[in-house]
Formats: C-alpha cells, structure tokens, sequence
C-alpha cells in the first residue's frame, strides 16, 4: 500500500519490499497521496543502510558505490560512492569540485575546492575566485568572494555561527542532499582503517588528494601536492576541528574558519 498515514519518524513495517529482497525495511509517507508519492526504505544490508525511492516509475533502489547527482556551483553533477566495510560508511568518491575521482594521490584534476568552513555552494571555493576584507553579518555573504580575515578569531563571518555545518540540516551543508560534513571522530576512525596514516593510505582508502589550503590572509593557495587539509563538522570554540596528513604522517588539529581547506561528503 503506497498511501501510508503514519508519521514520517515512525516505522510502519519490517516487511521486505520487495518481497524477494531478505532486508528489514521501514516504509515512510514523505509526500501526500496522490500521482507524485514517494516512500523511502531504508534497509540493513552489510552493515551499510541502503535507500530506496517508491514512485509513479516503480522502486528504485540507491547502494553506496552507486552515483550521486546532484546541483553544485550551479551545474548538474555525477560523483561516484565509496564504502568502507571496516567502517561501515558511505563517501562520495572525489573532494567537492573535483572533476573526477583520483588517480593518484597528487592527481591535480582531483584537488577539488577550498571551502571556508561554514560557507555555503557560492562559488568563494572556486581556487580562483576574487577576494574581499569585507566580512559578511550573515550566513549568505551575497557574493562569490573568498573573505579575507587576519584579526582574531578569523572568520568570515562576524558574529560566528556554529550551526552552519552541523548535519545534513546545517544550515549552508555544500554536501548532496542525505551527506553532510564528517565529524572529527568519522575521520579519525576512518583514517584508522587505512593501510598507512599518510597520503598512500589516504588515497587507497579514499581517493583522497594533497590539494594544499587557501589562506585566509591573502587568499593564495599553498602546498597544493604536499599535504592535505580536510574540514570536519566539530567545532572547538571559536575554531573548527580537521584531519591534516602529508606524505609521511597526520595529525588532527584546530584552525580558522577563514580558512580554505578541502570537503569530502558522507552519507548520513
């Protein structure tokens, strides 16, 4: 029955659908009745909860390794999935604004863009975009310049907003509808996982690159090819939590929110 009456939070069966797939599924109304219904499953399968869309055209069923497409700086957009099963979590395949997935750990067409951390999709992430030392009041700046700030406690915007990035409801999230920022804790757990704590382990667990960081004083870019900065949603004061790596170690550590540093989505 497709027209289901029960709150979107609560599960309405554990009853696979279809019925040849061995799964628990959970059916949720998301739309009212109608020719534009849609119900979405979410079942176990290996660790790893797959979703699936109900509608007009049938059941179709989303697995990480699967694509992703969605809208980002303005175009449409195919990245590809990873998952780790010593983990038990989804990544997209690429940092966001790469052009492909990596072939190798300095694979400059998979560097992506340097994100200051809170911002939304604007283009300030473009590695060539214009800058300002205008900071912005609000959580859209209205331009597509990457904000130059030197005065403590650099950041872009003045006052701070800790609930920009926070889960895939943060109120900028730049990730694909249902992925968000990773917590420090996913990349440290991650990272753990990896066959080395460097950038060949990185990249063989990940495709993750060495893109370098934009500056938050002048805007330049720097040791793009040697090391690796990448933006986690944890927050430590005034300054945001991140993993870092080069090619012979990593650490975690805090930095500006001014900063441009690297994204890499996870499924929630």
């Amino acid at each position: 029955d497709p027209y289901l009456s029960a709150p979107l939070e609560d599960p309405l069966y554990s009853l696979a659908e279809p019925d040849s797939l061995d799964k628990h599924c959970y059916r949720y109304k998301t739309v009212n009745h109608g020719e534009d219904y849609k119900i979405r499953v979410n079942y176990e399968t290996g660790g790893y909860k797959e979703t699936a869309s109900w509608g007009g055209g049938g059941i179709v069923y989303w697995t990480c390794g699967d694509d992703v497409t969605f809208t980002y700086r303005g175009s449409s957009v195919t990245y590809g999935s990873i998952y780790n099963s010593a983990t038990a979590e989804c990544w997209l395949d690429r940092n966001l604004g790469a052009s492909r997935q990596a072939t190798a750990y300095n694979d400059s067409a998979a560097y992506g863009d340097f994100f200051q951390w809170g911002r939304l999709d604007d283009n300030h992430q473009d590695p060539t975009s214009g800058t300002t030392a205008t900071n912005s009041s609000a959580d859209n700046p209205g331009h597509s310049n990457f904000i130059l700030e030197l005065n403590i406690p650099k950041d872009w915007r003045d006052p701070q907003n800790d609930n920009l990035w926070q889960g895939v409801s943060g109120i900028n999230n730049p990730c694909p509808d249902g992925w968000r920022l990773p917590t420090l804790t996913e990349w440290d757990t991650e990272r753990s996982s990896w066959s080395s704590n460097d950038q060949n382990g990185s990249y063989a667990g990940l495709k993750i690159t060495i893109p370098g960081f934009r500056f938050y004083g002048n805007g330049n870019i720097s040791s793009a090819g040697s090391m690796a900065i990448y933006w986690s949603s944890t927050l430590s004061g005034a300054t945001v939590r991140l993993l870092y790596f080069d090619s012979s170690s990593w650490t975690t550590a805090d930095d500006y929110r001014a900063s441009g540093f690297s994204v890499r989505c996870i499924k929630d």
